[in-house]
């Protein structure tokens, strides 16, 4: 069963009087009813705050990696563990072809249901969950293997284990290491980029967020938190913090906003898989019009870029 956020009551309401119209098999109805949710459609989502679209990046039946990884990869072979302690389920990876591309996708998995939820810990990595991403990272750098990494995270995991196995160590590294690939590299924040934890896989050629994602250094109820003591302020949090796709394609930090349906990848899923898979591969064949050390310059000046300003 869908779920429906506040904002969205309207269509739901609409979308009811069309399975009602349909099981009367009355079609006049139905395509009168289908013109106003398409109208509804328009009016609801263009017109979107900070915190509805903060929203629709949490929302429970928006596509996660696995989501994508399934839609789009072929003869996928899934690669477990950091050689060191465990394999962290927070963190996928998967070799495999989109379209007749070889490719590996590394992907932050939140899970659905108690017991899946709990599986992958709600999409918080430990140490060597980045470590296993750094270590399938390097296979492909070794058979330039071009890398997708899908960015879908509250944060790193905060737990006194993870910081005992170096939690801070291993998103540095990724940080460092991610900087050097020669293989072409494209990141994209599917859902919610929190902190530490999306930038450790978000150091690539090219930045992309969905329509509807957020990136942020913190959690607008975090700001809320430590800057008015009142959660009540969220909303407020999540417009000052300029969180959401075309804030941070406005200020150049990102390369790309990735179109999903209008309505939101949680209402058309497979639309927005072929749209992320078009994005990727036409942003391979650009990149690959590259040699693999312009690509590493390319980077690094945009990376030194990130944060200038102008008197």
């Amino acid at each position: 069963m869908a779920t429906y956020l506040e904002f969205e009551d309207k269509i739901r309401k609409i979308e009811e009087e069309i399975l009602t119209a349909k099981a009367r098999a009355d079609e006049p109805a139905v395509e009168i009813l289908n013109k106003k949710l398409d109208k509804e459609v328009e009016k609801t989502f263009k017109n979107l705050n900070d915190y509805q679209k903060l929203q629709l990046a949490r929302h429970p039946d928006r596509p996660y990696a696995l989501d994508y990884i399934n839609g789009m990869l072929t003869d996928a072979y899934e690669i477990h563990g950091d050689r060191h302690f465990v394999d962290d389920n927070a963190i996928v990876c998967y070799l495999g072809f989109i379209g007749k591309q070889r490719a590996l996708i590394i992907g932050e998995q939140k899970g659905r249901g108690t017991k899946e939820k709990l599986k992958r810990n709600f999409g918080m990595p430990s140490p060597e969950g980045y470590r296993k991403a750094l270590r399938a990272a390097q296979m492909a750098e070794k058979f330039q293997i071009p890398i997708l990494m899908l960015v879908d995270t509250p944060g790193a995991y905060p737990g006194l284990g993870a910081e005992e196995r170096n939690q801070s160590e291993a998103i540095a590294k990724n940080l460092y290491e991610f900087a050097n690939l020669t293989t072409p590299t494209v990141s994209v924040v599917i859902g919610e980029g929190g902190s530490g934890g999306a930038l450790a896989i978000s150091i690539a050629d090219k930045l992309a967020m969905m329509r509807y994602s957020v990136y942020a250094v913190i959690s607008p109820e975090g700001c809320s938190a430590i800057l008015w003591n009142d959660p009540s302020k969220v909303e407020t949090a999540a417009q000052a913090l300029k969180i959401t796709s075309d804030n941070l394609k406005q200020q150049n930090l990102i390369d790309d906003v990735v179109n999903e349906p209008l309505i939101g990848a949680h209402r058309k899923k497979d639309e927005a898989i072929m749209a992320l898979k078009e994005y990727f591969l036409n942003s391979v064949e650009e990149l690959k019009k590259l040699t693999p050390e312009q690509r590493r310059e390319k980077k690094y000046q945009k990376i030194m870029n990130l944060g200038s300003f102008q008197e």
